[in-house]
């Protein structure tokens, strides 16, 4: 790759506005990195005068029995939820693209919809619903005696974990399944095979890369997540590496910033190579490709008398991962109090909501989200744009350079990422100011959601003819003047459809800006946060429900423009 580069050293030359792109995309990821990885050899905090280089913050943390707890945690919940999601994700992908199971098309937005929900609101919604003194709990034990389950054990977190994640391995199966033609599926059925016999010896099998690039991915995902074993291990003192690192914060009574860089170290070289997997699991999925020309028609598998027992299980999943939590987070917010022997007609109130929007904070921090997903959401795109239209249909080693580049913040969890610029506007004086203000923010979400943002712009460019902007060139138009006048205007469908989705995105994240919350800069997950750890549930369960009801009106705004929440 080196070599590529130094040889097409005289392109990046001649092509100064894609260079220039490319540079500050460089600098703006790597930077970040960089830092880490320098403060995590340093025995003190990088502002800190005497601080000097040293590999003592690795043997401290090294030598922690609490790392290796957090670390053995981590790999046992990442195994155990992707065992859970994968099979599940491509057992509703291949009922719902390749059966006649009912109202299908209807039902799969509902399979979407855990992807776009905080998986912190989902947590605080399966303790106010199951939890020791939750509505689920309080009823079967008036009705029953006892409860057979325990929502803060590390089987119901691997459970649940495995549970909201399996829409993220049915993305990529379903769009794998609809390319497949339904010759060898009918083949199979002529034979007398069931439908369960066709989808494990002869549909899923055909998607195998799909379901490996998936199942990489869900792994992966088990390394970053945050939301959940914070609210769901902390009260069991069970650690994942991420919760680990945020309880780092002030391990020696002050900024542990060494400590906290070692452990993002050995998150990152976990995930990179997880990353790489996924782009070596994209390459080999040439093998399996099925359609080649005209696809042939696809015959829906009849499912026989299962087909009600197919939507009971779609629908089962979606109460148990999505109505359940947030119907329990809902009526909560409406209570002033719960618990045996409280009748609820009793204790309904809007006080809760009424304390709510007079608390300047709480009111300051649904602005500042609503001003990060719109505004923010918009200037994302933009620069997503850009850097996609460095890269379109540049044939130079450094374009895909660039495309390994941003793959990089993959690597970096969202409470990584956060820490990460945090310190780069603290590192970097010109910068200190605005460490303070939503811009700091912005930066870390724009960060974070490079790679998904830049896929959703480039899905839109490769649908634009080469030859429309060749006609442009052909007729005296300079690169960017074809770019300007007849690629962008051929994408504004497909960027606002990329808006709409990153606007959720912003909205639901909170672990970004848990090290960037402070006065002015607060936004409703890292608000989430800290007033959970002040023991103010009415506030957290009334400001969760209005991130639930932003989101909701988002999505049924992108459905409504007709957005393929799947883009």
């Amino acid at each position: 790759m080196i070599s590529a580069l130094l040889k097409d050293w005289p392109s990046l030359l001649k092509d100064w506005p894609r260079r220039a792109v490319i540079s500050v995309t460089a600098l703006f990821i790597l930077a970040p990195i960089a830092l880490i990885a320098y403060q995590s050899f340093l025995d003190a905090p990088f502002f800190d005068p005497k601080a000097k280089l040293s590999l003592w913050a690795y043997g401290f943390v090294f030598r922690e029995i609490d790392f290796w707890h957090a670390l053995g945690t981590t790999l046992v919940l990442a195994t155990g939820m992707t065992a859970i999601a994968v099979p599940l994700g491509s057992l509703l992908a291949f009922l719902m693209t390749r059966t006649n199971m009912p109202g299908a098309k209807n039902l799969e937005p509902l399979l979407l919809v855990p992807i776009f929900l905080s998986p912190l609101v989902l947590a605080f919604g399966y303790v106010v619903s199951m939890g020791p003194v939750g509505f689920i709990t309080v009823w079967w034990k008036q009705a029953f005696g006892s409860v057979p389950w325990d929502i803060y054990s590390f089987t119901s977190l691997i459970l649940i974990a495995g549970l909201t994640h399996a829409p993220h391995v049915y993305l990529y199966a379903s769009s794998a399944l609809r390319a497949l033609p339904g010759d060898l599926e009918e083949a199979a059925r002529v034979t007398g095979a069931r439908p369960a016999r066709i989808a494990r010896d002869v549909s899923l099998p055909m998607i195998t890369p799909a379901l490996a690039f998936s199942g990489v991915l869900i792994f992966f995902l088990g390394f970053e997540v945050f939301g959940l074993p914070l609210i769901l291990g902390d009260p069991q003192g069970r650690l994942v590496l991420s919760t680990y690192l945020f309880k780092l914060t002030n391990k020696l009574g002050v900024p542990s910033y060494q400590l906290m860089a070692v452990v993002v170290m050995v998150i990152i070289a976990v995930a990179l190579p997880l990353v790489y997997m996924q782009r070596m699991l994209l390459r080999t999925a040439q093998r399996f490709v099925a359609v080649r020309g005209k696809a042939v028609r696809t015959n829906l598998i009849d499912l026989g008398r299962w087909r009600k027992a197919a939507v009971a299980l779609v629908l089962g999943w979606f109460f148990v991962t999505v109505l359940l939590p947030l119907g329990g987070l809902i009526l909560r917010s409406f209570v002033s109090s719960w618990g045996l022997g409280i009748n609820i007609a009793d204790v309904l109130t809007f006080d809760n909501y009424v304390e709510l929007f007079d608390d300047a904070e709480v009111v300051h921090a649904i602005i500042n989200t609503l001003l990060i997903a719109t505004i923010g959401g918009a200037l994302a795109i933009a620069c997503y744009t850009m850097i996609a239209l460095a890269q379109h249909r540049w044939t130079s080693s450094w374009a895909r350079f660039a495309d390994y580049m941003v793959m990089l913040p993959r690597a970096m969890p969202g409470i990584v990422a956060g820490l990460a610029i945090f310190w780069v506007f603290l590192f970097t004086k010109p910068l200190a100011p605005l460490r303070a203000t939503l811009f700091s923010v912005w930066v870390a979400y724009t960060l974070v959601w490079l790679a998904y943002g830049l896929r959703i712009v480039q899905s839109s460019l490769m649908q634009v003819a080469p030859e429309l902007e060749e006609a442009a060139r052909v007729g005296g138009a300079s690169l960017g003047r074809a770019m300007r006048d007849v690629t962008l205007p051929l994408i504004k469908h497909g960027m606002l459809a990329a808006w709409l989705l990153i606007l959720l995105i912003f909205v639901r994240e909170y672990s970004t800006a848990v090290y960037l919350l402070g006065p002015g800069t607060e936004v409703i997950g890292s608000l989430v946060v800290s007033r959970w750890g002040g023991g103010a549930i009415d506030i957290v369960t009334c400001l969760s429900c209005i991130n639930v009801a932003i989101i909701t009106n988002g999505l049924l705004l992108a459905v409504r423009l007709g957005v393929k929440l799947h883009a």
